[in-house]
């Protein structure tokens, strides 16, 4: 239900009414303090308003370090093994990756599937490390083109994608001082010289 307007005659007879009307306790209504005035608006002057703040021209990073990287795609698996600092003796090393050294002992990856390579090169590695052996050879195969060319890519060869990881997580990482790929006498790309820790 909507409230009607009051017409004009009804406010009349209101306010007289209103002015013959008495108080029945005169002395509460002295108590009571008057309301305080209401500060009138202040009405601004737009010429007298402080100008708006300009907020400056601006790229997001400008003020970052460094320039971005030119791309996020993992480097290939041979740059990421070459570029492995150096653990072992410098000179050994070079020897090693020259074909100059000789491995003490071998395995065979090659056409194992993943479920039967990684427990054989746990089991490979812990033997040869307790008989005292410092330089083994892994061979994994260089693998086989499977991509497809569908949306995702597909590494080729994906033991030897795999062995280098398996080599570096424990229990083995505790154990392998350098991983390198074999010299071509020894299998090359789908091969990779293990250097082994001294026992203690």
């Amino acid at each position: 239900m909507s409230r009607r307007r009051v017409r004009p005659e009804e406010l009349e007879l209101w306010q007289q009414v209103a002015r013959t009307a008495q108080r029945i306790r005169p002395e509460a209504a002295a108590r009571v303090p008057a309301p305080a005035p209401q500060p009138e608006p202040m009405i601004r002057n737009p010429r007298s308003a402080p100008p708006t703040p300009r907020i400056e021209d601006f790229q997001i990073g400008q003020k970052a370090a460094g320039a971005p990287p030119a791309h996020d795609v993992l480097p290939g698996l041979s740059e990421r093994v070459a570029t492995a600092p150096v653990q072992m003796d410098k000179k050994a090393f070079h020897r090693m990756k020259r074909g100059k050294l000789i491995p003490e002992a071998k395995i065979d990856l090659h056409g194992m599937t993943m479920d039967r390579a990684h427990p054989a090169l746990t089991g490979f590695i812990l033997r040869s490390h307790a008989a005292g052996l410092r330089l083994v050879l892994v061979v994994t195969g260089k693998g086989k083109d499977r991509d497809t060319g569908g949306p995702i890519p597909v590494r080729h060869g994906v033991l030897r994608h795999n062995v280098p990881q398996w080599l570096r997580m424990p229990p083995l990482a505790a154990l392998v001082l350098q991983i390198t790929e074999a010299h071509l006498k020894h299998g090359g790309g789908g091969a990779y010289y293990v250097y082994l820790r001294r026992q203690r």
